[in-house]
């Protein structure tokens, strides 16, 4: 059976927050979500629009040199993951990712690419493409 896929396209930065509740309403319960796109593709921006749908009020910056950065968000936790700076898998090893992946709150994760035999069997897939006139299809997949 083919995954459930949703392709959207959008041309402005105004558009993030509808971009981002469409993604949460294409996810319903699933609440782990991996991000796929270039350098400068719009990952982190667009997980900025996501905490703001989920009712984080604090400001979100990316967890490049922290690994990872822990929101409160309205009704759940949520944990933004920036694995792109990882030499290896066991660095997410020993930062114990899997109490974060299995808790039941949300994890938004940057390059996951980096980890690719510690990810979990179910999980979103947001893949970021930057097109003419710096427009971004977003293309969520359900895994």
């Amino acid at each position: 059976m083919t995954p459930p896929v949703n392709n959207l396209s959008i041309a402005a930065l105004a558009e993030l927050p509808a971009a981002a509740q469409s993604l949460l309403n294409f996810a319903g319960d699933q609440k782990i979500f991996l991000f796929y796109g270039d350098m400068g593709a719009g990952k982190t921006t667009f997980i900025k629009a996501l905490c703001e749908q989920l009712g984080v009020k604090e400001p979100v910056t990316s967890p490049t040199f922290s690994i990872v950065n822990e929101y409160m968000g309205s009704t759940a936790q949520v944990y933004h993951f920036d694995f792109y700076r990882l030499k290896s898998q066991d660095e997410a090893l020993d930062m114990g990712y899997e109490e974060y992946f299995y808790s039941g709150n949300y994890c938004l994760i940057e390059w996951p690419e980096k980890i690719p035999d510690l990810l979990p069997h179910h999980y979103i897939k947001v893949s970021i493409t930057l097109q003419e006139q710096q427009s971004r299809l977003f293309t969520f997949e359900s895994i």
